[in-house]
């Protein structure tokens, strides 16, 4: 989430704010001043840590909504698989001596040889011993938006013991909810028998056998860590090996059938991956896909699973030449699996630079053509998340991925055509308020949805911009003479006149723009736009617009009305900076505004963006190569910070020391192509070829990963994966630069504000 959209939730009184117990310290403890932004006349001289700090408030203020999970699949999964190898991240551990467990770190190992389902399960290995105690806990991978909500009346687990374990001397199992309320132990020797020596078990036990310890209530349905405990103190050491930990329905357990076969396996090779896909089985009873695989002639063995609704495994062989082939079968809610799909092969093989660029921009707009919600088109927030919430920024940047796609023949322009129409058929009946769009919509009924909270309701006039900026892009490209293309000329264009910028002046004699307007709470939000930052899109068109203008003073006293918020020229690494807040702020300002506008050869009173751009991003890499916070995996070819979920959420990282904790987000490094391509191209190198086994995945690269603390983010989001798309083909064509500036609105607004030719330096 960009930094700017944080404001909206500082409507929060401090009263508000002091009745959180720790908030107070929290405040004082990163050095934010108290405010309250009910005050119609407070100005927003915030920096990003104030601003990063207001998202994390305004969650625990509002609270997060509720919301259903993004499948059925996450609202039966504790625990399937970890992405790193070596310990699971949500887990932890601790022994009391003389007791012991084993930890790498504080979290369980990962064991790869042995497992349920691919690639791996959790190890435990114990010895209880009187007087001691140790405990080990399983915690749900908790995401955006997807409140936890386990529907099923029975507890499940899979176990493999390498040497039998009697039931009497198994570990005691203790349950904690959202809410931090826990279980009693609960013994297992009542419920399961003895685990024999090299056979998985399946233990199944109903949730009505736990009763709550803590003071509340607990609450088995928002179960968000299974604890296994030290049991009979037998002083032995013991093995189990645990996977697919979930909450299921017992009764839907034991009515399930044998699934259809999958068809149409089909399997690519690429540098050091394969790429398979499949048609999905339409069943009921489907949970999951299994992947066999077979290397040079072996036997087929399960490598991995795949959840519903994707229908695609990325196989990381790590290597050049390797020739494997590959079969699906579909397993249901017991386990019971299909038969076996028909077989298909392919070859790993050596890429050029050339070739390894157009891999990573078809896989990223897979994101918005396979992923896309299927009523609407629109792009949804995150995967995995709330499938319901599309977002309408990140549809915007969609749509100029899927210019991208069809001029690169990633789908065909017809069918770009048909998906585009189907979105501006659903953006013309959504809500709108002043003819701008909320930020989230239900992809589904159109109707605005205040992920962040009451005010939040209405129109959002920067996330408007995001998404006319890509439509304009597209109005432009598919300007063909067949009746498809002329008729999504037209519904983009009246979507584009009907946008009434004025009205977000709030008054004819304005000087700034403002963010958000609510048809219950009007300007209840009062942010008042000024750079530097993200939003510099959406002065330009609001200047532009033919039908609802404003006048091209406001890019002065507003966007840029604020010198010392906006004019810096200071060096940092021997590199100036002529305009942003300290060292520049997350990497995505030098995105959101310049995938459809082309900052080459064009300044204002104040800079070259697309210099002022570069510096930015070469600041930024320089950051990580001194990297004085001495963060593993740091330097010239591992790079790129900017705003995303980290390990502990979402933080707006920039290059300070204050808000970066070692966490790295791929579309930082690889949207900045047209301004550092020799580093970005780095970048791609080892974020594919060193950490691909863990960052690439079925949308090409997950959205953010930590070394220093092993992390790799399970999801995808909407506002990340478009700019690698569309800012590598800027860099490679000039695409969507060329199409959004054709326009012939554009040139006549650049005029009125004063933008002059100026020669690009060289790169």
């Amino acid at each position: 989430m960009p930094w700017c959209y944080l404001p909206r939730f500082i409507c929060k009184s401090v009263d508000t704010l002091s009745t959180l117990p720790g908030l107070i310290t929290k405040l004082h403890n990163r050095e934010i001043r108290p405010f309250n932004a009910l005050d119609a006349t407070a100005r927003f001289r915030l920096d990003l840590r104030r601003l990063a700090f207001c998202r994390f408030a305004s969650f625990l203020l509002v609270g997060a909504p509720l919301l259903h999970a993004d499948s059925a699949y996450f609202q039966r999964l504790l625990f399937d698989n970890s992405i790193t190898a070596d310990s699971y991240y949500h887990s932890g551990g601790k022994a009391s001596a003389p007791s012991t467990l084993r930890l790498l770190g504080d979290r369980l190992p990962v064991e790869t040889n042995i497992f349920y389902t691919g690639p791996n399960a959790l190890r435990l290995d114990w010895a209880s011993k009187a007087q001691g105690g140790w405990e080990a806990e399983i915690r749900v991978d908790e995401w955006r938006n997807r409140k936890i909500y386990f529907p099923g009346d029975t507890l499940y687990f899979w176990c493999y013991a390498p040497a039998p374990i009697r039931a009497t001397d198994l570990p005691r199992i203790v349950l904690k909810d959202e809410d931090k309320n826990f279980t009693r132990p609960l013994d297992l020797g009542p419920i399961t028998k003895d685990i024999p020596a090299g056979k998985w078990v399946q233990i199944e036990v109903p949730l009505d056998r736990f009763s709550t310890a803590s003071v509340h209530v607990f609450e088995p349905h928002r179960t968000s860590s299974v604890f296994f405990i030290q049991g009979s103190a037998d002083n032995v050491e013991h093995s189990l090996i645990v996977d697919e930990v979930k909450i299921d329905s017992a009764a839907a357990v034991a009515q399930q059938s044998k699934l259809p076969v999958p068809e149409h396996v089909q399997a690519k090779g690429y540098e050091r991956h394969v790429d398979v896909s499949w048609t999905p089985v339409d069943d009921k009873n489907l949970a999951r896909y299994v992947i066999y695989r077979s290397l040079d002639g072996a036997p087929f063995r399960p490598i991995g699973i795949q959840v519903p609704g994707i229908d695609r495994y990325e196989d990381f062989l790590g290597k050049p030449d390797k020739k494997a082939a590959y079969k699906i079968k579909a397993s249901n809610r017991a386990y019971g699996e299909s038969d076996f799909s028909a077989e298909a092969s392919a070859s790993t093989h050596a890429m050029t630079d050339d070739e390894l660029l157009t891999m990573v921009q078809e896989a990223c707009f897979r994101y918005y053509w396979d992923g896309a919600h299927p009523v609407s088109g629109m792009t949804r927030e995150n995967t995995p998340g709330n499938d319901d919430i599309v977002a309408t920024g990140a549809s915007g940047f969609g749509i100029m991925a899927l210019v991208v796609g069809a001029d690169r023949g990633f789908d065909t322009r017809a069918q770009a055509v048909e998906r585009l129409l189907k979105i501006t058929s659903f953006l013309a009946k959504a809500d709108r308020f002043h003819g701008a769009w909320p930020h989230f919509l239900n992809g589904a009924t159109g109707k605005r949805m205040p992920v962040f909270g009451m005010y939040d309701n209405g129109a959002d006039l920067v996330e408007t911009s995001f998404l006319m900026e890509g439509l304009l892009a597209a109005r432009q490209y598919f300007r063909g003479n067949s009746e498809a293309e002329q008729k999504l000329y037209q519904e983009i264009t009246d979507l584009w006149k009907t946008v009434e910028w004025d009205w977000f002046r709030r008054a004819e004699n304005s000087d700034f723009l403002y963010w958000h307007w609510s048809p219950e709470y009007s300007w209840h939000i009062n942010h008042r736009l000024t750079g530097w930052n993200e939003v510099m899109i959406t002065y330009l068109l609001a200047i532009a617009s033919p039908t609802h203008g404003v006048p091209a003073g406001l890019y002065h006293t507003g966007w840029a009305g604020i010198p010392n918020e906006y004019i810096n020229g200071h060096t940092y690494f021997g590199i100036k900076l002529d305009v942003g807040m300290g060292t520049g702020g997350p990497l995505f300002f030098t995105d959101y505004s310049y995938m459809g506008f082309d900052p080459r050869g064009l300044r204002d009173r104040f800079t070259n963006y697309f210099d002022n751009n570069r510096n930015m991003a070469r600041i930024n890499r320089a950051y990580c190569i001194k990297n004085p916070g001495h963060f593993k995996g740091y330097g010239e070819n591992c790079w790129g910070i900017t705003a995303v979920d980290g390990p502990k959420g979402y933080v707006a990282y920039e290059p300070t020391l204050r808000l970066d904790d070692g966490t790295i987000a791929p579309t930082g490094a690889l949207a900045a192509f047209p301004y550092t391509p020799k580093a970005s191209m780095q970048a791609l190198r080892y974020f594919y070829r060193e950490l691909g086994d863990r960052l690439w995945g079925e949308y090409g690269f997950r959205d953010a990963f930590n070394q220093q603390g092993d992390w790799f983010s399970r999801i995808y989001m909407g506002l990340n994966q478009a700019p690698i798309v569309v800012m590598i083909e800027n860099y490679r064509t000039g695409l969507v630069w060329k199409n959004f500036m054709a326009n012939p609105e554009i040139q006549p607004m650049l005029d009125r504000i004063g933008f002059k030719p100026d020669k690009t330096q060289e790169h």
